[in-house]
């Protein structure tokens, strides 16, 4: 071999700061995609949770009328057999997760209550239910139909000059 070939074997020969860094290179690459690895890991599992978690609810929010016309008819009816189903049909949503929103007496919530009319009352208290609201392991099936209080010197109420009814006389 002459000095030609030795000069061009010497620098296809990395140095060992060389080669140090290729090895801390890829020993970081493989940090990041094991670390992303296990990132997609949980993200799947918390995606699968939930999609068990809810596997039920357009079952649930399909059943919530026929539980609700059966209590109708429960009302208009001493049929025994009938408060039975009712009572089964209960136990069921119960344990699957299902649960009556209370608002009655409540204040406006607004998250899960749907105003439909207002009267006077206390502002802001529901003061009758039309329809039940039903939750779904903390998911709204569907909100409450409610008829809210307001103020009886409400800014509806105010004519249009801006002076009330007794200052208009």
């Amino acid at each position: 071999m002459d000095e030609k070939d030795l000069k061009q074997k010497d620098m296809s020969v990395p140095t060992i700061e060389e080669l140090m860094e290729k090895i801390s290179s890829l020993e970081s690459d493989w940090k990041r995609a094991l670390a992303d690895y296990k990132n997609l890991q949980r993200r799947t599992l918390k995606e699968n949770d939930v999609a068990i978690k809810f596997s039920n609810y357009v079952l649930i929010a399909e059943l919530i009328p026929v539980y609700e016309n059966l209590k109708m008819v429960e009302k208009h009816s001493e049929d025994a057999g009938l408060k039975m189903i009712i009572s089964q049909f209960e136990e069921i949503l119960k344990a699957s997760g299902v649960e009556k929103i209370k608002a009655d007496g409540e204040d406006f919530d607004e998250n899960v209550m749907e105003a439909i009319e207002t009267k006077d009352g206390q502002p802001g208290k529901v003061l009758e239910v039309l329809q039940n609201g039903y939750k779904f392991k903390d998911r709204l099936i569907r909100p409450v139909k409610v008829i809210v209080g307001k103020d009886e010197t409400d800014v509806e109420d105010t004519p249009p000059n801006g002076l009330s009814k007794t200052e208009e006389k």
